[in-house]
């Protein structure tokens, strides 16, 4: 699209997970090469991750005071009212002082004030859904927005249709080329060449279950010859740091430089959240999707089973590692025609043109020249 010149000014906010923060960044970065001299800001959760990773990704960063509800009743739920009414005022500050053209929330409590304030001014505003269930802040905003990004079919239910856009979750760039990697992955992390490795992947705070399996079989890696990265999450790191004193195993609790990791793996064990599968299916690595139970509607089985029926992926539910993942394991890592199937069926289904397309919808917000409510 071809717009006028005018330096543009974008708020972004999404957060508490990768899941949320990634997609925001890879909007921005879409949005900074087309637009050199636009401005951005990032508002979030002051006391979680995106503080950390987002001026990681070169961006700046406000926080808001703001938690979600527990679902149990629980004395922090009495904090949450004067969350909100303070988050509610820090978001209007923050729009009135940096004067955004558009306002892009990913998910997350603190997009839900940020897109309120935002929407009440009259300022355009879209939200990415990356789910097939969405989250109770992008539910809420949903009446509210312009626009409405979303990564699955049959979310009228949820969302106007009107404002839905079918356009994929968005991906970091350095994911589209990790295929000439490998070289660079595997000397990145300090792996044996003629070793297999497998890469796990827990979320950002990381997964129990999955944790205690992959404790569970350091030893039958090793008996398979296998090196392991093991992205543990933050949460869980100081329990399992010990095992880094093996040949076999290194434990991080976040990995940086996910490019690499994903080119230095030969198998990929991780959760079936939304952007983990768009991200595995442009990775195009042989994976096995342990879901998470514990989630809104079961929806990551559902995006696992949409995978393995099609045969681009292997699924184990958390009730089955104990009887099946050893023979299943072990029958991937040493078959490496069914590891090539798997590549090339989840590949087909990558949808790589995710983020160019929402940030086309960010550019027909920007072509409206809506007349905003005076920033007060």
């Amino acid at each position: 699209m071809n717009l006028k010149s005018k330096t543009y000014r974008f708020i972004l906010s999404g957060g508490g997970t990768g899941g949320h923060i990634y997609p925001a960044v890879a909007i921005a970065d879409e949005l900074k090469l087309r637009h050199p001299d636009a401005e951005f800001l990032f508002v979030g959760a002051s006391d979680r991750m995106e503080m950390d990773k987002v001026p990681q990704a070169g961006y700046k960063i406000e926080g808001l005071w703001i938690s979600g509800i527990q679902r149990k009743l629980t004395l922090r739920n009495l904090a949450f009212p004067f969350k909100l009414i303070s988050s509610l005022l820090r978001s209007r500050k923050i729009v009135n002082a940096f004067k955004p053209d558009v306002v892009i929330g990913t998910g997350g409590f603190a997009s839900g004030p940020l897109l309120q304030v935002a929407s009440s001014k009259g300022i355009p505003s879209l939200i990415q859904e990356q789910n097939s269930f969405p989250g109770i802040t992008n539910k809420l905003l949903g009446k509210k927005v312009n626009t409405i990004c979303v990564a699955y079919e049959g979310l009228e239910k949820f969302f106007p249709k009107d404002k839905i856009k079918l356009t994929g979750n968005p991906i970091r760039k350095d994911l589209l080329d990790v295929k000439n990697k490998k070289i660079e992955g595997k000397d990145a992390f300090a792996l044996k060449h003629d070793k297999k490795t497998l890469l796990v992947l827990g979320g950002s705070l990381g997964a129990r279950r999955i944790n205690q399996l992959i404790e569970a079989n350091i030893t039958f890696f090793e008996a398979q010859n296998v090196e392991v990265i093991w992205q543990c999450g933050k949460l869980y790191f100081d329990q399992y740091k010990k095992h880094n004193t093996l040949k076999n195993v290194q434990i991080h609790a976040f990995l940086n430089q996910m490019d690499l990791a994903y080119a230095a793996a030969d198998v990929i064990i991780s959760r079936a959240g939304a952007i983990s599968v768009s991200e595995l299916c442009i990775v195009g690595k042989p994976v096995v999707f342990i879901p998470s139970p514990n989630v809104a509607e079961d929806h990551q089985t559902k995006n696992a089973k949409s995978v393995a029926d099609k045969n681009a992926a292997i699924l184990i539910r958390e009730q089955d590692l104990d009887t099946d993942f050893q023979n299943e394991f072990s029958q991937l890592i040493i078959d490496q025609i069914k590891q090539e199937e798997l590549s090339e069926n989840i590949k087909a289904l990558a949808l790589v043109n995710a983020t160019n397309a929402i940030v086309d919808e960010v550019e027909k917000l920007l072509q409206k020249n809506p007349t905003y409510n005076s920033y007060k």
